[in-house]
């Protein structure tokens, strides 16, 4: 395959994963702002997720004050804002364009038909907004496991998946643990306990977390689940080992290895070592902004070992 091909299906799952992100942020952050007695963390409900957005210097110069309106539009249809749902919808719907011969009609039916839809959208409900994001980046998904073939392609394509969701997962841990933390006084209690239901549920995992843990809605529990649980899909642990699956198949398949597959498979290893209780113990802030930055140095490596460089 065609780095330059390899490229643009890389980046629309990544673009998609991330315009889902997006959506899940928000919803995170209209959630936890119900609750009155939240403003109490390290910092306020709205500058909390445009800090996990990681574009809060963009955000300050374009907007200023964080409140539910200027976020809203800032992370869902802000055209100036790379990482916006509008910018990341249409930049996977172009990237799918220029290698149209390589996605099936039903994956360009599904992202065409998403962008669309998209430019019909107007500010208002913010929770109507973020589950159609979420039902259309489902769509998308669905269409490239039941009808792509599952060769180079379908890789680099899952590749972008999880190297992303691994990076979301680590951001929307972070947003709740760090920095929408309450008072050392109420860690806990029932608002605790609400902001970590919010979590999951923001991460469609309410459900399996509780088949997994029962009742236990515990700060380690959640973590583990989170971060170190491989029957989760979006944990740490299973992206991480998901992204390792694929780079091992590249390498399979062209006869070679690359600095990538030798940096996922060693990032491998040491996650499938690791125990809750230690992460916590030493920082869980700092382990999750290692693992975004590992992250980001693996994405370079595999733009380094097969793509033409970033989008």
């Amino acid at each position: 395959m065609l780095s330059r091909t390899a490229e643009n299906l890389f980046w629309v799952t990544r673009y998609m994963e991330r315009a889902e992100t997006m959506a899940r942020l928000l919803e995170v952050g209209y959630r936890i702002a119900l609750m009155p007695s939240t403003g109490e963390g390290n910092r306020s409900d709205w500058e909390s997720i445009i800090a996990a957005s990681g574009d809060e210097g963009a955000f300050a110069e374009a907007h200023g004050v964080a409140d539910e309106k200027s976020v809203e539009h800032y992370l869902m249809f802000d055209s100036e804002n790379p990482s916006s749902i509008a910018s990341c919808i249409a930049r996977a719907r172009d990237n799918a364009r220029i290698v149209r011969t390589a996605v099936t009609s039903e994956v360009w039916d599904a992202l065409n038909s998403t962008f669309q839809e998209f430019k019909q959208l107007r500010p208002g409900n913010l929770p109507e907004l973020c589950d159609w994001t979420k039902k259309r980046a489902a769509s998308v998904r669905g269409s490239i496991e039941s009808t792509q073939l599952q060769h180079d392609g379908y890789d680099f394509m899952n590749l972008g998946y999880y190297l992303e969701r691994a990076d979301n997962t680590a951001r929307l841990l972070d947003v709740k643990y760090y920095v929408l933390l309450p008072t050392t006084q109420r860690v806990g209690g029932s608002v605790d306990n609400y902001q970590w239901i919010t979590l999951l549920r923001s991460l469609s995992a309410l459900r399996s977390f509780h088949w997994t843990y029962g009742g236990d809605y515990s700060p380690n529990k959640i973590a583990h689940f989170l971060i170190l649980n491989k029957t989760n899909p979006r944990s740490l642990l299973h992206c991480v080992e998901e992204a390792s699956y694929h780079l091992n198949r590249l390498a399979r398949a062209y006869g070679q290895s690359t600095r990538a597959q030798t940096q996922a498979n060693a990032r491998l290893a040491r996650l499938a070592e690791a125990r809750v209780d230690d992460v916590i113990a030493d920082g869980l802030h700092e382990f999750l902004g290692e693992f975004i930055a590992e992250n980001a140095i693996l994405g370079q490596s595999v733009a380094d070992g097969y793509l033409f460089g970033s989008n």
